[in-house]
């Protein structure tokens, strides 16, 4: 089913793969640079694919998995390091950290354009039970959360810590047993938010309720950059593990992740990754691609985004062995039509840090929103581009005060999310099914 690990090549012809490469981008219409892809896939074919595959970079300090350290842009990593600083949990002497970038942020070589940054962060909790690591992680994530609030370049969003234990009602929306616990920053600050028991009794519900089950533990952030004119929205995922008084590692949500697609930032904090590292499961990357491959069947069936489904396509490929698909579609996120993919994602940014009462830098937002329309007519033709263009200026018009959009803010910036969506799927789409290891791929989820 597309799943299977192949092993590393012996003897690569890697000549005859640069020319296959770009004869398949020449139908795709996308440009290639020969040299570039001649040395990713001579790096690729070097590495064997697996779990052990861990690697320092002694120039930088950063460290990772070897195939996505090949993917890093090293001239990205002095303001991931910067933003780090505000979104990362610290050190006490009962808790070890090492934070890391994830997703396309730790891809810049390929994907030139990414939209967030996403931090993601293992957090080891030396405690005589595991009630007392829940207590200090609450303790840590508040902590956190009210210390970095709300400040000229930054400003909490959003923190999930905990997992409901029955059905509750909140704003008038049901929210299943089982479902992680999401605290607006106020609630956060307040330490309990008010919600409705299914029967319509109100139920005033502590910060320390997360601790009897810490599930799904994340921190959200926008963050101004005036120096580069921009806002954008950065995550901290915690990966918490509870280390008992005898060594032993246990995963606070059940599962130890894997590091596929991470790029640790601090080297001091090796000696914690190499101990967790050690208790990653043998079969932890059959059961990455596995999940991987879900997730495309979700993007290309279920709950359309192709560009999403690229990605996933993309770190399934590379890390099996099929080299010259991966490169194929890493060379589709180099293109100016996948700045979209960014435009799409910063619309949500915009969104938060736009609105009334926000405190962030209001001229970054409006050089955001400059960007993002440039970005548009950059790489759009047709009626979409004007409609965009037109949600975009009025969006711009909102944020410098000459126009007051009141409740159609959120409408604008949900009409446009969309039709952006749209250009995105139809561009990943149309590229990707002229790749055949795709198509292949793709047909044999069926």
């Amino acid at each position: 089913m597309g799943e299977e690990q192949r092993p590393a090549d012996e003897g690569v012809d890697i000549a005859g793969e640069v020319e296959r490469i770009i004869r398949t981008a020449r139908m795709l219409g996308v440009e290639v640079d020969e040299t570039d892809v001649t040395q990713w896939l001579t790096a690729m074919a070097a590495v064997q694919p697996g779990a052990e595959g861990w690697t320092v970079d002694e120039e930088t300090g950063v460290y990772g998995h070897r195939v996505t350290l090949l993917d890093f842009d090293r001239e990205t990593l002095e303001r991931y390091r910067r933003i780090a600083d505000i979104v990362q949990l610290p050190d006490l002497p009962n808790v070890e950290t090492a934070v890391s970038l994830s997703g396309s942020a730790a891809q810049g070589r390929i994907q030139r354009y990414p939209g967030d940054c996403d931090f993601f962060e293992r957090v080891n909790i030396k405690a005589p039970t595991r009630e007392e690591a829940c207590l200090i992680l609450s303790r840590l994530m508040r902590d956190k959360a009210i210390a970095f609030y709300k400040g000229p370049n930054y400003e909490l969003i959003e923190v999930k810590f905990g997992t409901w234990k029955t059905d509750v009602v909140k704003e008038g929306r049901r929210i299943k047993a089982g479902a992680p616990i999401s605290w607006e920053p106020e609630e956060v600050k307040a330490g309990r938010m008010e919600v409705f028991r299914p029967d319509g009794q109100p139920w005033m519900v502590e910060w320390k309720y997360g601790c009897l089950d810490p599930g799904w533990c994340k921190m959200d952030w926008v963050i101004a950059e005036p120096e580069r004119g921009r806002v954008v929205n950065a995550s901290n995922m915690l990966d918490v593990t509870w280390e008992t008084p005898d060594g032993e590692i246990i995963p606070l949500d059940g599962f130890l992740d894997p590091y596929f697609q991470e790029v640790y930032l601090e080297a001091e904090s090796v000696p914690l990754f190499a101990k967790l590292a050690r208790h990653v499961s043998p079969q932890a990357l059959g059961e990455y691609v596995r999940q991987l491959t879900g997730e495309v069947r979700k993007y290309t069936r279920d709950h359309v985004n192709y560009g999403k489904a690229a990605k996933r396509l993309y770190n399934i490929f590379r890390l099996t062995g099929r080299h010259e698909a991966a490169a194929l579609i890493r060379e589709l996120f180099d293109e100016p039509a996948a700045l979209l993919y960014q435009v799409w994602s910063l619309l949500d940014t915009v969104d938060d840090a736009g609105r009334p009462g926000s405190s962030l830098n209001q001229e970054a937002v409006v050089h955001q929103m400059d960007a993002l329309i440039r970005d548009v007519v950059s790489c759009c033709e047709g009626p979409g581009e004007t409609e965009v263009v037109m949600a975009l200026l009025r969006l711009r018009d909102d944020v410098t005060g000459w126009r007051d959009l009141g409740k159609d803010w959120g409408k604008v910036i949900a009409d446009s999310r969309a039709m952006v969506e749209n250009m995105v799927n139809a561009y990943f789409r149309e590229k990707l099914m002229t790749i055949p290891t795709v198509v292949e791929f793709l047909e044999a989820l069926d």
